[in-house]
């Protein structure tokens, strides 16, 4: 087996069938060395500044780690994680959005003032900027990994997303058309029936999406 074809087996067995890891690998280790080569290539992926490539696969695995440990409620994991992030070079501003999106998503009604802080932190960090504004990311971190979990509002977005898609554009109950004109108030429009229970289509009458 020639050199070639060596290293070509072994970027192979180690990207595991993920071309863009095979590519982020090849791109590394043409930036540390000359030759693309085995030996190389386990150089370039032991390196503390190439692993984490914010397009690679380390990227996806850290941000990964990050969210899944805040979700578990465990703050010294989601720091951690947090640290390893700002030490490669992430983007302050990235991790923050990450924060706000997880605020709603996975915290929601449990404790609504989780997006309230993750805002405040991501206004921090464009206000202040490195490397100061990583006390905030901090503070904002271990807020959201400690706070009650609950998400009800996510789950009923996607449940009622399907709706959509699955039913298209239903029409929209009579009372809660908009009556501009005296004609649509004499065909219905806008008129209050009385009844609190018939604010959705027709065809999703009792549909429960918040549970």
């Amino acid at each position: 087996m020639t050199l070639i074809d060596r290293t070509a087996h072994w970027l192979v067995a180690m990207a595991n069938g993920d071309a863009r890891q095979a590519i982020t690998m090849i791109e590394n280790t043409s930036d540390l060395y000359e030759a693309v080569t085995v030996e190389n290539l386990k150089n370039a992926l032991q390196s503390k500044y190439l692993r984490y490539d914010k397009k690679g696969e380390e990227h996806y695995n850290t941000i990964s780690a990050f969210i899944k440990s805040m979700r578990a409620s465990d703050p010294d994991a989601a720091v951690y994680y947090l640290a390893r992030m700002v030490a490669a070079g992430e983007d302050p501003k990235f991790i923050a959005r990450r924060m706000v999106i997880f605020a709603s998503e996975d915290i929601g009604l449990a404790q609504p003032t989780a997006l309230v802080v993750a805002n405040e932190v991501f206004r921090a960090v464009e206000t202040i900027g490195l490397p100061e504004c990583v006390l905030n990311l901090a503070h904002g971190v271990a807020y959201l990994a400690n706070a009650k979990k609950d998400r009800s509002a996510y789950n009923a977005y996607k449940e009622a997303m399907k709706d959509v898609k699955n039913f298209g554009n239903l029409p929209i109950p009579m009372k809660l058309r908009n009556a501009p004109t005296k004609l649509m108030k004499e065909l219905g429009y806008g008129k209050d029936s009385g009844e609190s229970s018939d604010l959705l289509p027709k065809e999703l009458e009792g549909k429960k999406y918040l549970k």
